[in-house]
This record gives C-alpha cells, sequence and structure tokens, in this order.
C-alpha cells in the first residue's frame, strides 16, 4: 500500500419487521440495501432469515417447504444482481434443503456479484419460541472467513454469537470484521425475561477481545405463530448496533423502528493496534485443549 493511503470500509446493519410474505421481506431488504449504499455502505447485513416470520416458534411439518437447496435459490440470485449493481458486499441468510438435510445457512455475496461460499449455523438452539432443533441439522462447514473487496470478513449466525470460542476462531484465520444477523426477542416461556443487554455485552465483548469491529442485525415486530399448543409470540427487540474494536458501540437502533446503521473503520489502523496490543502474541494454544471437552476434564489428546 502506498505511504499516506489507508483502507477504509464502511459497513452497515440493517433492521426491519418482517411479514410472512417473501416478496415483500425481499422487497424491504433490497430497499433497505440501496438506502445504506446510498449512505456509502460497502459491506451491508441483512437479519437472520428475513425472508418470512421466524418459525422456529413452533414445530410443523408444513414449514419445512420453506426451505429451497442454495444452487439457484432464488433469493440470493436476486440479491447476487443487487450487488454487482451497488458494488457491495451483501451476506445472504437463507433456510437451506440439502438433499435430507437442511440448514440455517449464508452465502456470502461479492460486490462483483460473485458467491463467494456457504456458512452453515454451527450452534443449533432449542428452547421456548426458539425451537431450531427440529428444522435445522448442526452446520458443517465449520468456522469460515471470506475475502471479498473490501476485507476479510467472518460471518456466524445467531446463537452462534454467544460462543467466545466461534469469534476467536474466525479472527485467528484472518478476519478483519466479524457479522452475525439475528433473530431473537421476547421469551415465550417468561415474559418479564429481557436478554436485550446482555445479548449487546457479549457480542461488544467478541469486538474488544478480539479488536475487530462487528456487525449485528436483528429483526423487530411482534410475529404469531400457531402451535399445536395455541398461538406463540415473540416480540423481537431489535437494538441491531456496530462495535469498534474495543467494544464501543458506535451505531445503534432502537427496539422498534426500522434502521440502516453505518460506521466507517480503518482497517490498517485497526490492524496495527491489535498487532502492538499483544493478545494474540501471547495466546497459549498448548494450554486450551481443554476446550475440546464437554465437562472440562482431562483431555484424551
Amino acid at each position: 500500500m502506498e505511504k499516506g493511503k489507508t483502507r477504509e470500509v464502511v459497513v452497515s446493519a440493517l433492521q426491519f419487521a418482517c411479514t410472512d410474505d417473501v416478496s415483500t421481506n425481499v422487497a424491504t431488504a433490497e430497499r433497505l440495501v440501496r438506502a445504506a449504499h446510498g449512505k456509502g455502505a460497502n459491506i451491508i447485513l441483512i437479519q437472520e432469515l428475513f425472508e418470512g416470520y421466524y418459525f422456529c416458534q413452533a414445530q410443523r411439518e408444513d414449514f419445512f417447504h420453506r426451505a429451497k437447496p442454495y444452487e439457484g435459490h432464488p433469493t440470493i440470485l436476486r440479491m447476487q444482481k443487487l450487488a454487482k449493481e451497488l458494488g457491495v458486499v451483501i451476506p445472504v441468510s437463507f433456510f437451506e434443503e440439502a438433499n435430507n438435510a437442511h440448514y440455517n445457512s449464508i452465502a456470502i455475496i461479492d460486490a462483483d456479484g460473485s458467491d463467494l461460499g456457504l456458512y452453515r449455523k454451527s450452534h443449533i438452539p432449542d428452547g421456548p419460541g426458539y425451537q431450531e432443533k427440529f428444522y435445522f441439522n448442526p452446520g458443517d462447514t465449520g468456522f469460515k472467513v471470506f475475502q471479498t473487496k473490501f476485507a476479510k470478513i467472518g460471518v456466524a449466525i445467531c446463537w452462534d454469537q454467544w460462543f467466545p470460542e466461534a469469534a476467536r476462531a474466525m479472527v485467528l484465520q484472518g478476519a478483519e470484521i466479524l457479522f452475525y444477523p439475528t433473530a431473537i426477542g421476547s421469551e415465550p416461556q417468561d415474559e418479564g425475561l429481557d436478554s436485550c443487554d446482555h445479548w449487546k455485552r457479549v457480542m461488544q465483548g467478541h469486538a474488544g477481545a478480539n479488536l475487530v469491529p462487528l456487525v449485528a442485525s436483528n429483526r423487530i415486530g411482534k410475529e404469531i405463530i400457531q402451535t399445536e399448543h395455541g398461538d406463540s409470540k415473540i416480540t423481537f427487540y431489535g437494538n441491531s448496533f456496530i462495535a469498534g474494536p474495543t467494544g464501543e458501540i458506535v451505531a445503534a437502533a432502537d427496539d422498534k423502528e426500522e434502521a440502516v446503521l453505518i460506521a466507517k473503520f480503518d482497517l490498517d489502523k485497526i490492524k496495527s493496534k491489535r498487532h502492538s496490543w499483544g493478545v494474540f502474541r501471547d495466546r497459549r494454544p498448548d494450554l486450551y485443549k481443554v476446550l475440546l471437552t464437554l465437562d472440562g476434564s482431562k483431555p484424551s489428546v
């Protein structure tokens, strides 16, 4: 790089309420992608499973019809055209059917419209209102990074964001920015439980511990899904945000309004800070074998 040049990137997190109509939601996503591009964004994050309602509130056989194969997926193809037109990077979340397997997946579309590959959600939750194990196999891609036109990025999905191991694995592979599309809100079994601040602080910790920016996109609105036990309701709390490399929040949305968040980062300046801080120099992988166990017992390898 020429002396005096900087490698700046503008990232965006989108936030909107979903209907249960695919064409309406994809049109909303496109409108907001265009708005983010108009504000100078280079990499634009759309929320998790944005094609429809968050259907995992219920265990319903008919909801498997929402899944589509990766190859030829109509929403991915549409976003490829949009990315190429605008010259932006767009991670595209979708419900993937792969023969008899199903995944909560995301395709990474580069600024020329090319598809850089697929990540499949690794950690699959299973609790009231978030019954994803009924629909999704555990992802088999491992944590990945993608070299886009503007930056090398790591992308994980929702429940993955609660695991520091996932963030560290992506940054160890060279991720310069972390992205987490999300669908999270109220807990149907406990109206008094609000995880919003906890949710934000955990990801702020990932940014700070790894000295990289982090982008989180969540949906808003109340969604009602019919279950075998009656209606299930979740009010999604939005609060999409962008954090800087010390975990500081530099842009944030509220819990009710549609949003297009924007932040600019100098990746070379952040790289110098990350290297000089010493946390990657002083790691001790030889002492971390306990992380390969479930119960903390002495590992066999």
